[in-house]
């Protein structure tokens, strides 16, 4: 089967007797002719295509295709549904298949949650897979369908489409808790240069621009002067060297300056979930862990050198405070004066009037004695992984959360700096928290000294998922311009500077340990400024340039 000739001239002032010869016009008007089947087909590709812009992959130049892709579809949708009511109904279709197939080809792994217990959750796998990717591509139906309602043709249309679809994944950040997961700007987020300019302003900020930057091209098809085909590949050629050529400038060439009197071990065991049910590894755990964080490290560094060691999230298949033996293994380890900082569920007594226990996923910190210092519970959950939805109503039906917690987990009060003895403060952000950037910035006053991070990446196994998470957490840092310190149960377990560059770091599916010095944080930067006076200012003020530019004067719908 071949995709059939253009019926009609598109927009963007195509000549009427169509392009000559093969190129971007030839390519563009073949494009907008197709069949509303092979609209939705080439809609779904384009979107599968641009999930390689993002971790472990990492091939950004895929998008100079989806995003030209996406346009000259809606240019062909557009022409062919006529008011705005129509247009805006047949592009929300394109969004939605673009989006489904984005989401199914860079979310795929999250299937590996439901074979942990398969047992229970095996039947909820085709949800997992590929419910969650058809309900996340509502957000990009809504961009493509705002888009299509103003659709213009020539240039004005590639702003237009930008601010759209970069205003739809801010919804999906936070729309019901927020899902930003794989947002469009880790396609720059994820390497050391491009990366630097969510110092500017921060992840949303780094996804208008992407939008912006990929999009351009698409006007190379159009009709009319070479002035008015270049003027928006021009402009996105132009963002795009100077987002590279401020991540040059800002990077210095060598190491940033260590706190000279803090000596950090993190423990990384690679413990795959299913064998944290394991009778076998709950009554070795401890000792488990002690045997790694006791090993010789690569420079001849003991234990006892080590001022501060960290553990990941949840390192206990039970709750520690109600383990005294667990807390003497504990006190046993650790030689005096040594901090342990580790993932760890609690329990709170019931309410007064209430019987059930109330459970936190938290980091404690315990001193060589055993003794709590210092707690921080986690605030931001996961959905049906850490609680329940509509909890009462699913349960009826046999549904729970992934965590086996009666009741699931409650939310903790409210963000706060974790203050732990020998370090500065902290802003703790365990597993899911750390793809939320207004999570890492703690309430004023006060700013923390460094990010710290535990997570148990093990339900997705050796897949994307972990690599797209220490990606985005890593991001945190720039944006923050403070140091990380990330503790993962299989991995990726880092320490990295304020430029987002690790300077210790171990790979997934390795136990081990990595000893480092922690990095000084930068004074401030210019996202920490905005988001403490206006929020998310630069992305909000680039919307609306893009806005502005779309909508000015001149030919077109």
């Amino acid at each position: 089967m071949t995709i059939p000739e253009a019926r009609r001239s598109p927009p963007g002032e195509q000549a009427k007797s169509g392009p000559a010869g093969f190129g971007p016009a030839w390519l563009a008007a073949r494009v907008r002719g197709v069949s509303t089947r092979w609209r939705a087909a080439l809609s779904f590709t384009g979107g599968a295509l641009g999930a390689l812009a993002m971790p472990p992959f990492g091939l950004w130049p895929v998008l100079f295709v989806s995003f030209p892709l996406a346009v000259w579809l809606v240019d062909g949708a557009a022409e062919r549904a006529g008011g705005p009511w129509r247009r805006a109904r047949a592009a929300a279709a394109l969004g939605w298949w673009f989006g489904f197939g984005f989401f199914l080809a860079g979310l795929w792994w999250l299937g590996s949650a439901f074979l942990v217990d398969a047992d229970e959750f095996l039947w909820a796998l085709p949800l997992g897979v590929v419910g969650l990717p058809a309900g996340l591509a509502l957000f990009p139906a809504f961009g493509f369908g705002l888009a299509g309602w103003f659709w213009r043709s020539g240039w004005r249309r590639v702003p237009l489409f930008a601010a759209a679809l970069a205003l739809s994944e801010w919804l999906r950040a936070t729309v019901l808790t927020g899902f930003p997961w794989n947002a469009w700007g880790m396609a720059f987020g994820q390497g050391d240069v491009l990366a630097q300019a969510a110092a500017l302003g921060g992840l949303h900020w780094l996804t208008a621009l992407v939008l912006f930057i990929h999009t351009a091209p698409a006007t190379l098809a159009d009709a009319g002067s070479k002035a008015a085909r270049f003027a928006m590949p021009a402009a996105g050629a132009a963002v795009l060297a100077l987002v590279a050529a401020f991540g040059w400038w800002r990077i210095p060439a060598g190491p940033v300056p260590v706190h000279a009197d803090i000596r950090l071990r993190i423990m990384q065991p690679n413990i795959a979930e299913a064998e944290r049910a394991d009778p076998a590894f709950r009554a070795g755990a401890i000792a488990r862990y002690a045997a790694i964080s006791g090993q010789e490290g690569a420079g001849g560094e003991r234990l006892a050198d080590v001022t501060h060691l960290i553990w990941p999230e949840s390192a206990f298949p039970f709750l520690i405070d109600y383990t005294p033996e667990a807390l003497d293994d504990i006190t046993r380890m650790l030689p005096d004066g040594t901090v342990l900082i580790t993932g760890a569920a609690r329990a709170d007594m019931p309410l007064p009037g209430e019987q059930s226990y109330r459970y936190f996923n938290s980091i404690r910190v315990f001193d060589s004695d055993g003794r709590s210092l210092a707690t921080y519970d986690k605030v931001h959950l996961v959905p049906f992984g850490e609680y329940l939805p509509f909890d009462d109503l699913l349960r009826r039906v046999g549904i729970r959360q992934f965590v086996h917690t009666p009741g699931g987990f409650e939310a903790g009060n409210g963000r706060a700096a974790l203050n732990v003895p020998g370090l500065p403060p902290a802003s703790p952000l365990i597993c899911y928290e750390a793809i939320f950037p207004e999570e890492a910035t703690l309430p004023a006053p006060g700013r923390a000294g460094f990010l710290l991070n535990v997570t148990n990446d093990a339900w997705f196994g050796m897949t994307p998922g972990p690599y797209q998470h220490f990606a985005q957490a890593r991001l945190r840092a720039i944006e923050q311009g403070l140091p990380m310190v990330r503790a993962a149960n299989t991995g990726i377990s880092a320490v990295i500077d304020p430029y987002g560059r690790a300077t210790a770091q171990l790979p997934l599916g390795v136990a081990g340990i990595i000893d480092a010095e922690l990095p000084q944080p930068l004074d401030i930067t210019i996202y920490t400024v905005f988001y403490a006076i206006w929020g998310a200012g630069l992305y909000w003020g680039v919307i609306i340039c893009f806005c502005i530019a779309g909508f000015s004067p001149g030919k077109g719908r």
